[in-house]
Parts: C-alpha cells; structure tokens; sequence
C-alpha cells in the first residue's frame, strides 16, 4: 500500500485519484460484441460463449429439472444462511415502499404520485471464481418486492455449460423462474436487446468485469436503462487507537481480494494504529486462499495518516467509497458529517461483508467516486414515479393567470393559449 502521512488539502484529490486502467481497445471490442448479438442473436451469442467461456451451448434457458436439481446439491446450512439473509433484505426493502399522499396545492389542484414496477428487468450475476449467489438476493428480492412482472437472471456458465447450484437454488428460493446461462458483454447484449431466446428488458441491474460494466455502459447509450455506473469494487476504512487492527486489516482484505483492479484506503488518526494495521496486513494475507490477487490490488491501495476525525471524514466525502467502515469507538457522532458513501458500516462490528451478505441493505453501490451523486440499488431502482394533477374549474382559476404570464415570459403561445381558452369558456359560462 501507498502511505501518505499528514498530506495537505490541496494534495487529496491527485492521491485518492482511482487507478487507471486503459479501456479505448475494450470499448472498441464490447461494441463489436453488441454489434453482433443485436445483428445475430442467439446464434452470436452462442459464437462468444464458446469463444469465452469455452462451452457449446444450443439452449441458454436453464431447464426447472436442472433448477430442482440443484435444491439438493446445497448444504442445509447454506439454506438456512441464504433464508436468514433473505429475510432481512426483504424486511428492509419492503419498508422502503412510500408513496406520497395526495396533496392540494393550491385550492381546486390536487397533486399525488402513483408507484409503478418497470415492467421487465435484466439481472445480471457473475459466476466464474467467485459465483456472487448474494448478488441474486440483492437484486431478485427488492425486484419481487417491487412488483416487476417479469424477472429475467443471467449468469456465465461452467466449463460444462452450467451455472453453479447455489446461484440456481437461490434464484428459485426468490421466485425467479428464467434464468440463463450467458455471460459477459454478450449476455447483457441479450437484454437489451432481446434474442429468440432471451427477452428484450428495459432495465439491466448487476455488477460485472469490465466487459460487462463496459455493455451496461454502451447499451444504456441506446436506450436501455442501467442501475448505475459502476467499476471496481471499493472501500475506505477510518480508524483511531480504538480500532482493533485486525478488524481493520481483515476489512481491507476483504475488499482486495475481489480483483486485482480493488482498492482499499485506509485512513488513520494516529501513527499508531497505522503501523499495528499494517503490522496485521502480511500475517492475515499470507493465509488467504486468493492471496495472489488480495495482493495486486494492495499495490493500488493507500494508507493515509490524519490528524484527527474530523479530516478522516474530509477525505472520505472527498474520495467518496462505495463501502466506508468508521470502526472506531462512538463512530455514531460522525455520522451527520457523511455525505458521500454508498454504504456506511458504523461500529467495531460493523464489517463491509455484513452488508454483502445478511444485514438487509443492498451491496449493489456506486463506485470510482459515483457517490458524491448516486444512490446504491434500492426499491426505488425497481419502481417508476408518475405523477398525477386533477384541476377544477376552481382550480384553473387560481393558477391559470400565473401560468398565462410565464407562459408569456417564455415566448411560448400555445401553451398559453391553453390556459386562456379555458379562463374563456368559465368566464362566458359565468362560473
């Protein structure tokens, strides 16, 4: 890790800048890809999943027998973990749904707004080294919750063309009964575009490699909706000399070993706590089983040295993580001072993987700085506003001449016009 001790303030922005990585070739290659699906379809589709998954393919929907099959390749354990995670996101989803009470303007307008599921939603879970079957819960549970009509999953298949059993049996345990075994950039080509098998979606969720963050990125150019930009996962840790620095270290470790292309910034109140986390890092790295790549996202993390809490939390909302973790004692009296994060963990116990797996928030979240303006996926992510007005003879009345004169202001007639005939007819018609 890079360690920087007691930067200044006019330094920050160049020392929290994320890694770069070059993309001009990537790009240029996902658009081929999308090019192809939206041109071919299946028969592309099949072309890339033998070419990168190395695996021949004729029917991409997952069989109910394969789905059934899977239910009892999964430990009761598991089962009951996956319950318990899914429980508590669904408790936390369901409290989310708000709708806004009609309300009167001004006397004879009467304003409210009605909730909508989007119809028919994408999700997208990665599979490969590490099969992300909480994804499923993140995204599945609030879009059940929501009312989405139909739930279509996508997800890359093995080297046997299977995606893996605990991905399948936690997509039945949420209700979702079409699941597809297609990865990368051509699976999310497949939703929004639609193929003789896939069904075109208008809203793709789900993280991804770059491929996949690149297609979310290039089809929502085309009219399909994405949850948010996203990149490599993420988190900055805050501690100070009431910090447990193998909590500390662990956290950080956690983060890395998602990729390579992870990054994990610690920021320290005192030199002491710097150097203990530090200390910690090599012990508790030499024994995880992802070591190599734990260790190639450390070369692209920071250790930065502060003089107090007060500038620890200057630098978060500066860099503005997708997980922030403040383990330290009383962390609850920082919390006003947050206002960029996508997820906040509060407390010595509060570890980022809780948020991952069981607390009930949702771990899809904005990354490489996106927080400073988006939200993480949430019931809103699922649901489409529409606003109503019902307006009264009375009503028009009341506000039609202020919309007559800034109608007038803007130079735009017409719209006045409809104002001033309908003022006409309840003058003539003596109302």
């Amino acid at each position: 890790m890079k360690t920087y001790k007691y930067p200044s303030k006019n330094s920050w922005v160049e020392i929290l800048r994320r890694p770069y990585f070059e993309n001009t070739s990537l790009e240029k290659n996902v658009e081929v890809i999308l090019k192809e699906v939206k041109e071919r379809g299946d028969e592309a589709v099949r072309d890339f999943t033998e070419r990168f998954d190395k695996v021949s393919i004729n029917e991409f929907l997952v069989e109910a027998a394969l789905i059934n099959k899977a239910e009892k390749e999964i430990d009761q354990s598991l089962k009951e973990a996956i319950a318990l995670a899914k429980k508590n996101i669904e408790t936390f989803h369901k409290a989310q749904y708000i709708e806004v009470p009609k309300t009167t303007t001004s006397k004879g307008v009467s304003c409210w707004q009605k909730l909508v599921a989007i119809e028919k939603v994408g999700l997208y879970v990665p599979g490969g080294t590490a099969p992300l079957l909480s994804t499923v819960l993140m995204l599945a549970v609030p879009a059940i919750v929501a009312g989405c009509k139909e739930i279509i999953l996508c997800s890359p298949p093995d080297k046997e063309g299977k995606i893996d059993p605990a991905i399948l049996y936690t997509a039945k345990l949420c209700g979702i009964e079409k699941i597809y075994s297609i990865g990368g950039a051509q699976a999310i080509g497949a939703m929004a575009y639609g193929t003789a098998s896939v069904p075109k979606v208008y809203k793709i969720f789900g993280p991804g490699n770059q491929y996949v963050t690149m297609a979310k990125q290039l089809v929502s150019k085309e009219g399909t909706a994405i949850d948010m930009p996203a990149g490599p996962s993420e988190v900055l840790a805050i501690a100070d000399d009431t910090s447990d620095p193998v909590f500390v270290a662990a956290d950080l470790l956690a983060q890395a070993e998602h990729g390579v292309d992870s990054q994990a910034v610690l920021v320290a109140c005192t030199e002491n706590i710097l150097n203990q986390v530090m200390e910690e890092l090599p012990r508790q790295l030499e024994k995880l089983p992802r070591k190599e790549i734990a260790t190639e996202a450390l070369k692209n993390s920071l250790a930065i040295l502060v003089k107090d809490m007060e500038e620890a939390i200057a630098i978060s909302n500066e860099y503005a993580p997708e997980h922030l973790i403040i383990g330290t004692d009383n962390a609850e009296q920082y919390l006003d001072q947050i206002i960029n994060a996508g997820s906040v963990f509060v407390g010595h116990y509060a570890t980022e993987p809780s948020g991952d797996y069981a607390s009930g928030t949702n771990h899809t979240l904005p990354t490489n700085g996106f927080a400073k303006a988006f939200s993480g996926v949430s019931l809103d992510s699922f649901i489409k506003k529409i606003t109503f007005q019902y307006i009264s003879a009375e009503g028009i009345q009341n506000i039609g001449p202020a919309i007559e004169k800034m109608a007038a202001a803007e130079k735009l007639d017409a719209h006045k016009n409809a104002v001033t005939v309908r003022l006409r007819k309840l003058r003539v018609t003596g109302y």
